[in-house]
């Protein structure tokens, strides 16, 4: 951790940081427009949840290994335990707007409950959301709409109403990068083409022996992605996960092995890279109905 990081564990952090006001301890509707202090450069170790729409222009902005030029505003997104640098351009103003909240605030309620589907918070910021002229105007509704229940004197159905003001928000954000998904299909048959070619050369290329089991992280690293985006990527493209796709592999391996070699169960588990054999066993059998013994005694009875 650096010197100059900014432990960043309340909403008041935030707003101490930009010199904002505080209408409520747990959340805030953001205009940096009305910032009255404008750090340079910072790092923050977010222990909140911080959504932005950038209005400025964007440059270019990297996925997977192709750069693409983006003119309208983006979303980016922030979840507690993240880690994220800032460097403000000189002489210019930021107009960014987004909300931050703490996640006490949605503690018992629906957003509480599903908030770790909203796998968006867990994106590279070089995976942003690229908005249209109407997506903004939506995602700048939303923000006005939860800025009037901030203003609006605390009640019983304050709590409530925040909440899913701010669901319907993230609601809109995760329909908008479903969009993306779909609009950026040369790419993501690019990311997909490239993960079933490294999943292919995983174990004859011998990762096995120095990475032990192929993993989601190895390949979004692979393909310069993070593992969230790189995991609805290729759930959007094919309608399985990449952890499906690398059971199948590695049971598909197993069956060649346990076929057309003379390898002992332990000999092909510690091949396969698990580090218990009674691991593959079960991996083995929750995949095909039997153990990898039963496998190979009903093979060599055909």
């Amino acid at each position: 951790m650096t010197e100059d990081m900014i432990i960043m564990n309340t909403v008041d952090d935030y707003n101490r940081l930009f010199g904002l006001e505080t209408l409520h301890p747990l959340v805030n509707v953001i205009d940096l427009s009305e910032a009255t202090r404008f750090p340079v450069r910072f790092t923050i170790n977010y222990g909140i949840y911080a959504l932005f729409l950038k209005d400025t222009k964007c440059g270019d902005i990297r996925y997977g290994r192709q750069t693409y030029d983006y003119r309208e505003g983006t979303i980016i997104s922030f979840a507690p335990g993240q880690v994220a640098e800032t460097e403000m351009l000189g002489g210019i103003k930021p107009t960014a707007r987004g909300i931050v909240f703490h996640p006490d605030l949605i503690k018992g309620t629906s957003l509480g409950q599903e908030i770790k589907t909203y796998s968006f918070f867990s994106y590279n910021s070089t995976e942003a959301l690229h908005l249209s002229d109407e997506e903004k105007r939506i995602i700048l509704d939303c923000l006005a709409k939860t800025r009037m229940e901030l203003e609006h004197p605390i009640d019983k159905l304050s709590k409530r109403l925040i909440a899913r003001n701010i669901q319907l928000l993230l609601d809109y954000c995760m329909r908008f990068y479903n969009r993306q998904f779909t609009t950026r299909e040369k790419s993501n048959k690019d990311v997909l083409t490239r993960f079933e070619t490294l999943l292919d050369g995983y174990y004859p290329g011998g990762h096995s022996h120095t990475d032990g089991l192929p993993t989601v992280r190895y390949f979004a690293d692979k393909v310069c992605l993070s593992p969230n985006y790189f995991g609805d990527l290729v759930k959007k493209e094919t309608g399985k996960s990449p952890q499906e796709y690398i059971q199948n592999k590695i049971i598909d391996t197993a069956k060649d092995m346990l076929a057309d070699t003379e390898m002992t169960v332990n000999q092909i588990a510690d091949e396969l890279g698990f580090q218990y054999s009674q691991h593959f066993n079960r991996v083995f059998k929750k995949i095909t109905g039997r153990t990898p013994g039963e496998y190979r005694r009903e093979y060599e009875a055909r």
